[in-house]
C-alpha cells in the first residue's frame, strides 16, 4: 500500500469514526475539536485528522473556531429551512414519479421498503429511511431533484438519528413511507404529494418539539 494509498484509508475510517461519534451525540453540540486531541483519541496523524475536518465542515457538522473546530450546535432555524426546502423538492420530484416510474421500478421500491421494516437500531432506521427518499426522488428520472433530496437528508442526518432512536417513531415513519407508496403505484400524483409534504412537516414538528424541551436541553447540554 502506497503513502497516500494509506492516508486516504485512514482520513476515511477517521471520518466515519468522527461522524458516527457527532451523530450519536457521543462529541456534544459545541464541543470543541482540538486536532491534537483528535489525534491522541484516534490514534491518527495530522493529515488525516484535517482531511476528516474539512469533510465534516462541508456537511455543517463541525464548524471552524479560529485555529480549532467545534461541533455545529444544532439550528433550529437551519432544520426549518431545511423541511421547507425538502417539501417544495420533494413533492415536486414525487409528482413526476407517479407519472415516470415504470411498474417494476415501483416493484422493486416496494421490495426495499419491506425489508426497511426490519431496521431495528437507530443508524439502520436512519439510512434506510433516506434510502427511501433518494430512491422515489431518482424514479422522478431528473438527476437535480435527486441530488437535492439527498444533499437535504445527509444535512439533516445528526436531527434525524435521535428521532430515530424512538421505536415508535421508526414505526411511525415506515408506516408514512408505505401510504406515500401506495400512493404512488396507485398513480395518485396529488396523493402522494399531499402525503410526502405531511410526512415532511410531522417529522419537522416532532423533531422541533423534542429539541425545543426542557429535557433535551438538561440532557444534552456541553458540559
Amino acid at each position: 500500500m502506497t503513502d497516500g494509498t494509506e492516508r486516504a484509508t485512514q482520513t476515511s475510517q477517521l471520518y466515519e469514526r468522527l461522524r458516527t461519534s457527532i451523530l450519536t451525540l457521543e462529541l456534544l453540540p459545541g464541543q470543541s475539536l482540538a486536532e491534537r486531541g483528535l489525534e491522541a483519541r484516534f490514534e491518527a496523524s495530522r493529515t488525516p485528522v484535517r482531511a476528516a475536518l474539512v469533510r465534516l465542515e462541508a456537511e455543517g457538522l463541525v464548524r471552524r473556531d479560529g485555529r480549532s473546530y467545534t461541533v455545529a450546535p444544532i439550528d433550529l432555524a437551519e432544520i426549518a429551512q431545511l423541511a421547507e426546502y425538502r417539501e417544495a423538492v420533494e413533492t415536486a420530484a414525487v409528482r413526476l414519479a407517479v407519472q415516470r416510474a415504470s411498474d417494476a421500478q415501483l416493484d422493486a421500491l416496494a421490495d426495499e421498503l419491506t425489508s426497511m421494516a426490519d431496521a431495528g437500531a437507530a443508524g439502520e432506521s436512519v439510512q434506510a429511511g433516506g434510502d427511501f427518499h433518494s430512491r422515489l426522488a431518482e424514479l422522478s428520472d431528473n438527476p437535480f431533484f435527486t441530488s437535492a433530496v439527498t444533499t437535504s437528508l445527509r444535512r439533516l442526518e445528526r436531527t434525524r438519528w435521535l428521532e430515530a432512536r424512538s421505536a415508535g417513531s421508526r414505526d411511525h415513519a415506515h408506516d408514512e413511507h408505505l401510504r406515500i407508496l401506495a400512493a404512488v403505484r396507485a398513480r395518485d400524483a396529488d396523493g402522494a404529494a399531499a402525503l410526502i409534504a405531511e410526512h415532511i412537516r410531522g417529522t419537522h414538528e416532532r423533531l422541533r418539539e423534542s429539541l425545543s424541551s426542557d429535557e433535551w436541553r438538561r440532557t444534552h447540554a456541553r458540559p
